[in-house]
């Protein structure tokens, strides 16, 4: 039951993160479209900024705890399949989060 909870840790985390950022990114759509602008960039984009690289380095602790000696599986199948699960969340959460940072906020 543990290997089973090792491969599906990263995914369901990004699933996790994936659907709060959204999340974070609707409700500062409709609650504040970038009313404080300190160092010329909004609250908005800079709260976005950070729950993506909050996202990212959870993903990154939970690849290196699959790693690690204490935290990761025994060695053979459920071991390779649960780090490449880590590495899959990883990418994933880099990959459907980046337009957090590169896109234009609320399409304003």
């Amino acid at each position: 039951m543990k290997d089973l909870l090792r491969i599906l840790v990263s995914p369901v985390v990004w699933l996790a993160s994936f659907s709060a950022i959204y999340a974070l990114h609707g409700l500062i759509c409709q609650l504040d479209p970038g009313a404080s602008e300190p160092f010329g960039v909004s609250l908005s984009r800079i709260t976005l900024i950070a729950a993506f690289v909050l996202a990212v380095l959870v993903q990154a602790g939970l690849l290196a705890l699959l790693y690690s000696l204490r935290f990761g599986a025994a060695p053979g199948f459920a071991r390779s399949v649960s780090r490449m699960s880590g590495w899959v969340g990883l990418v994933a959460t880099l990959w459907t989060l980046f337009p957090t940072l590169a896109v234009s906020s609320c399409g304003w």
